[in-house]
């Protein structure tokens, strides 16, 4: 243990004890009778009543199991309040850097400002990084049947929790108080193919007079479902599929046999020659800007063979216990576990030129033709190695969360004390589909292996032309933390009231793949490496004024100190009117920020291939070689260790009106101002820098003013720019008995006002509609209930670099469900989410048709349900 975590420790240590000697001092002598308080997410205080000044939604186990869905991220996708950044496993592929991997991002702030905690405690993050640099806590790891209730704070919250609270927070509370035990089984199939789900659970515990124990045991799989299954993402040919002459071609350029071109980069024809010709529908021209053609790519339609919703299988367990030691004193502990299994597959892997052939090889496919402008001479093509297979991903990820800790009261006064330890780790392999380029040229060159006949490759030398894979990552998260609550004094309207206390943490992540990655041997594939650790020691305190008996006015602050970055304090104010019984009035403002991850920090090489436009090429050659269309390109990532943290203000004013007893409604208006972003924009990159051969390397070329087709850009992360977003959030809630039932109605809505981010993305811009919104209608009579919910997603613009007029329609989807309770114990279930089968509105940006990232292309789920208290 190194000299400054010895003193950080030293501190914390310092800063518990003196703790504890100060509610001692402060603490009344004589008894009093003890109200019972609790503590609600986004305070530490305990307080009486569960209403305080920040806007907080919360969402029951009843709730959740209403919903229909089988996982957390399926409930936080029709969240109003969840926006871009948002994810699940949907669109997880070959070239995907976080398979089996979801998050949910708040207001569309991104899945790393949105701060995820178990049980009021932060969580490990992935050690496999969402996009190669956003770091984020994989929610697939909390079962639905472990959940209590989830917590949604809606604003800005580091002054309480630290770092990544900027857009919200999101506490998920497990249960605890289970007495008997439970178990029930869910199966559900889609309407178009693929997809099917089953799970069962075991809930079982005891409540005895100074113990609790409560276990949870939960097994889930689901089927895969791929692009194949589903009409509108069928073919990667959306031109085609759609008549629509503004659709595009998103066929890869890297097609079988392939394409040829000299290895200079000065010209390209079709290979329409050999054993296995181009078809003729898979041949597209090349133009040279000028409208003449100067060859032909042999396109391949990869849709078909790719992952729209991976295959996975979960088993989970968890334990909730307390003992009480002795009167206002006890032990408790947090146990949980998982083992997750994902597949992702996707079509056989591509090259773009990383494949040479010299003009005296014995393979040529021009020997035999002197009279051809390609004979003699070094060749390079693009073409997709199907011959050793479609490629294959195999995820394992364990997951293991332990939290022991001793709570107790002191007259008024409640503390607890607790060390945390998280550890999760995942393996990723490649066990087909997946060439080793070194290998794969030396065949080449030797004769062994012929990329233009490749009927005529044994079955030897495709064995050794391909290899496997294997990624291996591991995030560990240690803690011991420290607070206390209580009142200090009273006041003439109240007690004032006091929260504060301490943690230390540390943090390591690493991501590696194997040395093949490392040294550039394979394609087909993107690839991370990332290593870093961090230590963070924090202090915070809060305060709760009464300043009348219808004003509560807290002050809160946090100060943290990071040993690779430097140190922050972040100061909240907020307040709770209630000037009339049924009127109260809410307002926040505080500072966040966000730390660079450890991912951004500390990734080494790593290749990834963005879709971007060759913006300087496009403009100097007039679109020659489709410089002008989107293309995959390879793109070289490192992470910047001189990162700056971002920064945030936020503000919140709400209106909270009970205006009859069964008639409510809260809205709330919020702001938020983002500075210092971190990213990495690489269209950027290549629109500002394309032309700097140390920044956007290009193959020669003989061609004039034509600076040559891009082989690598060289990017990194930056504090880039920055954000500022506004809106609305309005939740009414009406109940209305009636001789046929009782009936609860729900009304929730998201509207942006502004969003504006330094890409120019702006509300109602590509993935960011404006309003989203659910309402919702429970019905119970008797032995039955039922429920029915529309979800709604506004429309939005098309992505701006495609410079399209039409906007991407909204989608609407019912979801329904009815109970039948009839049988002692028994609670049997049939339901559907998206009942109407809905699909998702189509959109021009990519091969799929459709927008992955705000839309879902399951389609109807309909499933059945039981569960038996015994």
């Amino acid at each position: 243990m190194n000299s400054a975590t010895k003193f950080k420790l030293s501190t914390l240590a310092s800063v518990i004890s003196s703790s504890l000697l100060f509610s001692t001092f402060i603490a009344k002598a004589d008894e009093e009778k003890q109200v019972e308080r609790i503590e609600i997410t986004g305070s530490h205080i305990k307080r009486t009543d569960l209403e305080g000044p920040s806007p907080v939604a919360t969402l029951t186990a009843e709730d959740i199991q209403k919903s229909g869905v089988t996982d957390l991220i399926s409930l936080f996708t029709k969240l109003p309040i969840s926006g871009q950044g948002t994810f699940s496993t949907q669109a997880n592929s070959s070239d995907d850097t976080a398979n089996g991997g979801s998050s949910v991002s708040l207001r569309g702030l991104g899945a790393d400002s949105t701060l995820i905690l178990i049980n009021g405690r932060r969580v490990s993050v992935s050690p496999f990084a969402k996009g190669i640099d956003t770091s984020f806590v994989d929610i697939n790891n909390i079962p639905l049947s472990a959940i209590k209730r989830v917590d949604i704070l809606k604003d800005g919250a580091s002054a309480t929790y630290g770092s990544d609270a900027v857009a919200g927070v999101i506490n998920i509370i497990l249960r605890d108080d289970v007495e008997g035990a439970e178990v029930s089984a869910k199966f559900g199939t889609t309407a178009d193919g693929g997809g099917d789900e089953q799970s069962v659970n075991l809930v079982f515990g005891n409540q005895t007079d100074n113990s609790s124990h409560t276990f949870i045991l939960e097994y889930f799989n689901r089927e895969e479902v791929l692009y194949a299954d589903r009409d509108y993402s069928r073919t990667a040919n959306q031109a085609l599929r759609t008549g629509d002459p503004l659709a595009e071609d998103f066929r890869s350029t890297s097609g079988i046999t392939g394409s040829i071109m000299y290895a200079d980069g000065s010209g390209r024809i079709a290979d329409t020659f050999g054993v296995d010709t181009c078809p003729e529908d898979q041949i597209t021209p090349i133009n040279d800007g000028n409208g003449n053609q100067i060859g032909s790519n042999c396109r391949y339609d990869y849709a078909p063979h790719m992952t729209m919703i991976p295959a996975a299988e979960r088993f989970s367990w968890n334990y909730l216990g307390k003992y009480e030691i002795q009167d206002n004193l006890r032990a408790f502990a947090e146990l949980n576990g998982q083992n997750s299994k994902s597949t992702v597959r996707g079509a056989g892997s591509p090259s773009f030129n990383e494949l040479t052939m010299a003009g005296d090889n014995i393979n040529h496919p021009f020997a035999n033709m002197p009279d051809h402008k390609f004979h003699g001479q070094d060749l390079t093509m693009r073409r997709r190695t199907v011959d050793i297979g479609n490629r294959e991903k195999r995820v394992d990820s364990n997951y293991h969360r332990a939290i022991i800790g001793i709570q107790g009261e002191f007259k008024d006064w409640n503390w607890e004390a607790a060390y945390s330890y998280i550890k999760s780790s995942s393996t990723e392999r490649g066990v087909d589909g997946f060439p080793n380029k070194r290998r794969m040229q030396e065949a080449i060159d030797s004769g062994a292996y012929d990329p233009f006949e490749p009927s005529t490759n044994g079955q030897q030398v495709l064995d050794y032309v391909e290899t496997t894979t294997t990624r291996i990552g591991k995030s560990t998260m240690k803690s011991l933390d420290f607070k206390a609550s209580g009142s200090i004094f009273e006041m003439e309207h109240g007690d004032l009231m006091l929260a504060f206390g301490g943690e230390y943490r540390e943090e390591s992540i690493s991501d590696n793949p194997d040395d093949q990655f490392l040294r550039g041997e394979v394609f087909g594939t993107e690839a991370t490496q990332a290593n870093g650790s961090r230590d963070n020691m924090s202090v915070f305190g809060e305060m709760s004024i009464p300043v009348l008996d219808s004003l509560e006015v807290q002050l809160a602050a946090r100060y943290e100190d990071y040993s690779d970055f430097g140190d922050t304090t972040n100061p909240k104010v907020s307040f709770f009117w209630s000037p009339m019984d049924d009127v109260s009035l809410r307002g926040s403002w505080g500072t966040a920020f966000r730390a660079p991850s450890l991912h951004q920090l500390g990734l080494g090489r790593t290749d990834e291939s963005p879709n971007l436009i060759d913006t300087k090429r496009c403009e100097l050659t007039n679109g020659a070689d489709n410089s002008c269309s989107l293309q995959e390109y390879t793109a070289i990532f490192e992470g910047n260790p001189d990162l700056q943290p971002e920064e945030s203000e936020s503000y919140n004013l709400g209106l909270i009106y009970n205006i009859t007893e069964n008639l409510n409604f809260s809205i709330d208006y919020y702001d938020y101002d983002i500075t210092d972003i971190i990213d990495a924009d690489t269209q950027f990159v290549m629109d500002m820098h394309g032309l700097d051969p140390n920044i956007v390397e290009r193959r020669p070329t003989t061609i004039p003013n034509d600076p040559g087709e891009v082989i690598q850009i060289n990017d990194s992360y930056q504090n880039i720019g920055d954000l500022q977003t506004s809106g609305i959030d309005l939740d009414v809630r009406y109940n209305l008995d009636t001789k046929v039932g009782q009936f609860k109605f729900g009304y929730v809505l998201n509207y942006v006002l502004n969003f504006e981010d330094y890409k120019g993305t702006k509300e109602g811009g590509f993935e960011q509609p404006q309003m989203r919104w659910t309402t919702s209608v429970d019905w119970v009579k008797d032995d039955f209930s039922a429920t029915a919910a529309l979800n709604y997603i506004d429309s939005f613009e098309q992505k701006a670099s495609l410079n399209l007029n039409k906007d991407v329609d909204a989608m609407t989807t019912l979801d329904a469900s009815v109970n039948y309770f009839g049988l002692e114990d028994l609670v049997l279930t049939v339901g559907a989410t998206n009942l109407t089968n809905e699909e998702p509105p189509f959109a021009y940006h990519d091969f799929m048709g459709f927008v992955v990232n705000v839309h879902s292309g399951q389609g109807r789920f309909a499933y059945v349900q039981a569960s038996y208290k015994f």
